[in-house]
C-alpha cells in the first residue's frame, strides 16, 4: 500500500471552509473521482485521510497537503491531479501529487505573507520600536505567556499594490505552534489595526533545518 500526498493551495472564498467541512469536501471529491483510495475497515468504512498542519479559518495558503492511501501498484499521479481538479471547489486547485517523503512530524516552520492596507505603514512601523510583543497563547495544556519579538524582531514592510504586506517565519511544530492571528491581534490590541483587514497567506512550510518539507 501506498501513502499518496495531495498538494493543494487553498485561497479567496475557500479560506472559509474549516478543517471538518476540508474532510467533507475531500472525501466527497475523492468519491466522486473514481480514484482507487484506500478506506478504513469496521462497521463505518470511510476514506482514511490526514491533514498536514491544518489552516485557521479564514487563512489562505499556497501549501496545504492531505495523505491518503492507495492500493495501486503503480498510481498516475498526473491523472490524480487532473481527475481531483476537475470536480474540486472555486478556491482550491491540486497543484502536485506524489507519494510521500516526510512525515508531517517533521515539519516546524510555517512561512506566511501578512498584508495590510497601504495607510497601515506608519502603524506598522511602530512594532519596530517595540522592546517586547507580550501575547496570551491558549492551548490544551492552559495559557502560556509568549513574547512575539523573540521570533518576529522586526518587520520588514514592501510595498504590494494597494496593501503594505510582510513575511514571518514562525514555529509550526508539535511542541510549540504560534498562529499568525497572534501577530494581528497583538497589532489590533496595541495599535488599533482591525486584524479583519490583515491578509494571511501561507507560503511555505519548512524543517528544523529550515528546509521545505515535502
Amino acid at each position: 500500500m501506498i501513502t499518496v500526498r495531495i498538494w493543494f493551495e487553498k485561497r479567496d472564498e475557500a479560506s472559509y471552509i474549516s478543517l471538518l467541512d476540508m474532510q467533507r469536501v475531500m472525501q466527497r471529491v475523492l468519491k466522486r473521482s473514481g480514484l482507487p483510495v484506500w478506506h478504513t475497515l469496521g462497521f463505518n468504512p470511510h476514506i482514511y485521510m490526514t491533514f498536514s498542519c491544518p489552516l485557521s479559518l479564514g487563512q489562505e495558503s499556497l501549501c496545504e497537503s492531505v495523505d491518503v492511501k492507495t492500493e495501486a501498484e503503480a498510481p498516475d499521479f498526473a491523472q490524480w491531479q487532473q481527475a481531483l481538479n476537475a470536480i474540486m471547489p472555486a478556491g482550491i486547485h491540486v497543484f502536485r501529487v506524489e507519494p510521500v517523503q516526510m512525515k508531517a512530524d517533521k515539519i516546524a516552520y510555517a512561512c506566511y505573507t501578512i498584508s495590510y492596507p497601504a495607510a497601515a505603514r506608519a502603524v506598522l512601523e511602530q512594532y519596530n520600536a517595540l522592546a517586547a510583543a507580550p501575547v496570551e497563547k491558549k492551548s490544551k495544556r492552559g495559557k502560556k505567556e509568549i513574547d512575539l519579538k523573540a521570533y518576529v524582531p522586526a518587520l520588514e514592510l514592501k510595498e504590494a499594490g494597494e496593501r503594505v504586506e510582510f513575511s514571518v517565519c514562525l514555529p509550526a511544530a508539535q511542541e510549540l505552534n504560534l498562529n499568525p492571528a497572534l501577530l494581528t491581534g497583538f497589532l489590533e490590541e496595541k495599535f488599533g489595526l482591525s486584524a479583519a483587514e490583515a491578509g494571511i497567506l501561507r507560503t511555505a512550510l519548512l524543517t528544523a533545518q529550515k528546509t521545505p518539507f515535502c
